[in-house]
């Protein structure tokens, strides 16, 4: 490993590699790809993100040797379209799934004992899968998809993936019990966790997951891959029985249980990164890590800070829905630095498959553009800022970020708030009312960027 690299020589191999990218060398990189997403992780969950109560020493790791950026923004403020997005490379103004519920259209089914409609991914979506795959990648998501909706015909394997472990929405008991399932899908068959029989408790999901992702890296590891690393970690219930991390502290028991979500997650990417480093694969590997939503409602926010202090929290437009960490690390091409450019979900498709040498396979229409530039040579002088970006819940919430300002509103009905979301990042101060062209402008873009869906009606 060169996590000890100086930084001059560290520059000179990252201007080499732009280099080789500028003469259409990158099909000659090939680096494998692992995007690690957590779940209703917090802002600012992490130490490297602020956070002074929870353990997060290899995820700080990744940060401090690696690029950590400040303004990234998910695809949306809850999973299935926060998913959707980062799959797609479309924001949810026109993306097929733009809610985790549907009000038409979709496949009707139950949640617990409610009677609701999903919608899923459609196989005219293109994925990031797809286009890797096609750039001859070997592809495999371990754990969540949450991309099927009720639709059982529409797995991993459906759109783009090689290989698929986990669970699927469309087969509730797949995760059942959550955290300690004794159900687990190996590709297209549902077998058991026989140690889990009977309600046991003895292998966590993110233990299983991460030996699924380790097994992947070891039959792939003479050919280039592509692992989606979805943990559920820590979206609720907080279900863990080893929290000797913080039995310690005076925090209840589910505080204690959520942090200890995270920081069993954290130990568990480093099983991940040093299973690289046994192949000699960590240089030739392009890690990533985020969250596909802010902190969810049960979260211990106020004890733990999980968002610090931004506003709101998962389901809202808000900053602490939307923002969410974003770290990339490959040793020897990522020199450790901070970026405060503003990216968001639709980002990573064009990324990724330009890293891969893939940007031929990708669909015409994206919204997102391509950030290698920012973490390979801290070409921080790219123009992200300027461009709209554009969040919705149909009928419900939308919010639109442009320059220094943010249009947001989360309840249906209500007027557009306006903040110089550079300066107040919080949101304190809505000048709406001393703003109302720039109301009017930003409320236009939002229509403009929003198309009709039968899943959605008007």
């Amino acid at each position: 490993m060169k996590k000890n690299l100086p930084l001059y020589a560290a520059g000179l191999l990252v201007t080499s590699t732009m280099q080789a990218y500028a003469q259409g060398e990158a099909s000659l990189l090939r680096p494998n790809i692992v995007f690690i997403l957590a779940d209703d992780l917090g802002y600012a969950d992490l130490a490297c993100y602020g956070n002074e109560y929870i353990e997060t020493p290899v995820i700080d790791q990744l940060a401090a040797t690696g690029a950590r950026f400040t303004r990234c923004y998910a695809g949306s403020a809850v999973s299935s379209p926060s998913r959707c997005t980062l799959m797609t490379g479309k924001h949810t103004g026109h993306s097929t799934i733009r809610d985790n519920f549907v009000q038409a259209g979709g496949i009707e089914g139950k949640k617990g004992e409610q009677t609701i409609r999903r919608m899923h991914l459609l196989e005219s979506d293109t994925t990031i899968a797809d286009v890797l795959r096609a750039a001859g990648y070997r592809t495999c998501l371990v754990n969540k998809w949450h991309l099927d909706g009720f639709n059982p015909e529409a797995t991993p394997l459906n759109r783009g993936f090689d290989e698929f472990y986990g669970w699927l929405i469309s087969t509730a008991h797949s995760n059942d019990p959550y955290y300690y399932p004794y159900y687990r899908f190996h590709g297209s068959e549902l077998i058991n966790i026989v140690e889990n029989e009977g309600g046991a408790h003895a292998i966590h999901n993110t233990d299983l997951s991460t030996d699924d992702a380790i097994r992947f890296i070891r039959r792939n590891q003479n050919s280039p891959f592509f692992l989606y690393l979805a943990y559920d970690a820590p979206h609720e219930p907080y279900n863990i029985d080893d929290t000797h991390w913080y039995t310690h502290t005076p925090w209840a028991a589910n505080t204690q249980r959520y942090a200890s979500l995270i920081t069993h997650m954290d130990s568990a990417i480093g099983r991940v990164l040093a299973e690289l480093d046994s192949l000699g694969l960590r240089n030739n590997t392009l890690v990533i890590f985020a969250s596909d939503n802010g902190a969810a409602r049960q979260a211990p926010r106020e004890t733990l800070r999980c968002v610090g202090d931004l506003r709101g929290m998962k389901a809202q437009m808000y900053e602490g829905g939307l923002r969410v960490p974003f770290i990339v690390n490959m040793p020897g091409r990522v020199a450790p630095h901070t970026i405060d450019n503003r990216i968001w979900f639709p980002d990573v498709m064009p990324t990724l498959a330009h890293v891969a040498g893939a940007a031929e396979y990708l669909p015409k229409e994206l919204d997102g553009m391509n950030i290698a530039p920012l973490f390979y040579d801290g070409n921080t002088s790219m123009d992200t800022d300027s461009r709209l970006l554009y969040w919705e819940f149909p009928g419900k919430q939308r919010a639109a970020i442009r320059g220094g300002w943010k249009a947001v509103s989360v309840k249906r009905g209500t007027p557009l708030e306006l903040y110089r979301i550079d300066e107040d990042p919080n949101e304190t101060t809505n000048l709406a009312p001393l703003y109302p062209a720039l109301v009017t402008e930003m409320d236009s873009l939002m229509r403009c960027a929003h198309r009709p869906s039968p899943n959605f009606p008007e």
